[in-house]
């Protein structure tokens, strides 16, 4: 099955249902097809090679996506907010591509490529374009660059089978009301924003796009547009806790469902972000581009039962990333690819039908199908799986190693810490020292060392950051990937050192 058929259930089943709304403006599922199906045409008249889609959300950006895919030509998100040179390499990389863009094209842009986005959906305002032929379930559905945050960014090549996996592993058609709504407010160039969109058009659901977050505009349009789903990542709702100050309920009674993921949630953030939203169920969803999104959910019951449960065992579940999907397999290996027993940390592999491990030009599939996502984590007794970090931020001191996140987790317990990183700097006799960065909560500032005795406490000497600095904000990605390069290049950079290469 190719993703076209997944645009041509949802239009016949919810035909006249509102699909897609962007500020003032919507279109039905009806409509979203007819366009759709009427750029499909034009693609392939216009003989591209691929689709590139290079701004915010608009109601282009579906109609673009499937108008790709029935065209049977990649679908290419660009993050807009690259630098000039990087998004000159980016749109090098795909020659003959048509460029749907927002404002002014990029510089150097010849004219024939380019077309502004609300041209190219105002253009295919026509009735009774046919359904494109189906395509090849094999096919090259999207192609989604990485943020690049420990190398140069990369296309991940997610194909029609892996996309149409992911939704029949996760959503049921039609399970939405007629009456629901999913507000989305991260970018349409990140797996979270493809995936969003897709899973709630299967299901049927009204999708309301917000492009420029801040939290007091979030909140407005969950209450204006009675937004029943919504999806945040974790700085986004430690600005939403932050902004409601001392208030007792958040205000939003339409507000069912609330997910969270990308990144590391503060545990302070998350306990008062489940006071505030007290009728709302919290999911917790882990994934990767390289896998279609979402392989593992840690749902609303599970949240309610940590959250009540005298057993720290089953109170620590609130920092897990839930239960693997059906049709996903797990396997947690050392260094030497021996499979661990539940408890002991590792590198994490992956198989399924929507993992797709591949890269342009590059599968990091093994023979038997696996994918190491080079995160680090561990299962516990239960199959609750916990995310330690990347292997590449692994602090070796001494000849150990020292995964950074479990002292970034003591650090998140303090009530007065938002934010903290843990990295490595070079050190002569130790190899690397710790060295560590707090955001403090508003109106504080922990004592250094009240934070190092916490950390020697919980865990031992030699993981106790040996200095601690005090930031207004850890540099992160807008999709809130944590920049740590950049951290190590400040810290190197402050101390007149040079960064480890």
């Amino acid at each position: 099955m190719h993703l076209g058929l997944v645009l041509d259930m949802a239009a016949s089943g919810f035909g006249d249902r509102t699909a897609v709304t962007v500020g003032g403006d919507s279109v039905t599922y009806a409509g979203l097809a007819e366009r759709s199906w009427a750029a499909s045409a034009q693609i392939g008249d216009r003989a591209v090679s691929s689709v590139v889609y290079l701004g915010t959300n608009h109601l282009a950006y579906p109609v673009a996506l499937f108008g790709a895919a029935g065209a049977g030509v990649p679908f290419v998100p660009l993050n807009y907010r690259l630098g000039a040179d990087q998004l000159a390499a980016q749109l090098e990389a795909h020659p003959g591509a048509l460029v749907v863009h927002e404002g002014e094209p990029p510089a150097g842009a010849d004219g024939d490529r380019f077309v502004g986005r609300q041209e190219f959906y105002d253009s295919l305002a026509v009735t009774g374009a046919a359904e494109p032929e189906a395509q090849d379930p094999d096919a090259t559905c999207l192609l989604l660059y990485t943020s690049g945050t420990t190398s140069a960014p990369k296309a991940a090549v997610l194909r029609h089978r892996h996309l149409v996996s992911y939704l029949f592993g996760t959503c049921e058609f039609g399970a939405a009301g007629h009456d629901e709504a999913a507000l989305v407010a991260v970018p349409p160039y990140h797996i979270a924003g493809v995936a969003n969109l897709l899973s709630n058009l299967y299901a049927g659901r009204r999708i309301v796009y917000l492009d420029r977050f801040d939290p007091e505009g979030w909140l407005r349009t969950v209450r204006e547009e009675r937004v029943t789903q919504a999806m945040v990542i974790p700085t986004m709702l430690a600005r939403i806790v932050e902004h409601l100050g001392e208030e007792t309920d958040a205000g939003t009674p339409s507000l069912a469902s609330l997910s969270y993921g990308g990144s590391r949630m503060a545990p302070a953030v998350l306990l008062r972000a489940l006071e505030l939203f007290g009728s709302t169920g919290f999911v917790n969803a882990y994934g990767l581009t390289e896998t279609s999104s979402t392989i593992a959910l840690l749902g609303p019951d599970d949240h309610r039962d940590a959250l009540s449960s005298a057993d720290p065992a089953v109170r620590a579940r609130l920092g897990s990333v839930g239960r693997l999907l059906p049709g996903i397999e797990l396997e947690v290996r050392d260094e030497a690819g021996r499979v661990l027993p539940p408890g002991e940390p590792g590198l994490l592999f992956l198989r399924g039908d929507q993992v797709s491990g591949e890269y342009t030009g590059t599968s990091l599939l093994d023979d038997d199908g696996w994918f190491c996502t080079r995160d680090r984590g561990h299962l516990d007794a239960e199959g609750y799986l916990f995310v330690e970090g990347r292997a590449d931020d692994t602090i070796i001191r001494g000849g150990e190693n020292i995964a950074p996140a479990e002292i970034e987790d003591v650090l998140l317990d303090h009530e007065g810490v938002v934010d903290a990183v843990v990295v490595g700097l070079p050190d002569d006799e130790w190899g690397q020292r710790l060295v560590g960065v707090v955001v403090p909560a508003e109106g504080g500032h922990p004592d250094p060392e009240e934070l190092r005795r916490l950390v020697r406490a919980r865990l031992r000497s030699s993981k106790t950051p040996e200095h601690i600095e005090f930031w207004d904000e850890l540099p992160r990605t807008d999709t809130g990937k944590l920049l740590r390069r950049t951290v190590i290049a400040r810290l190197a950079e402050a101390q007149g050192t040079a960064a480890p290469a």
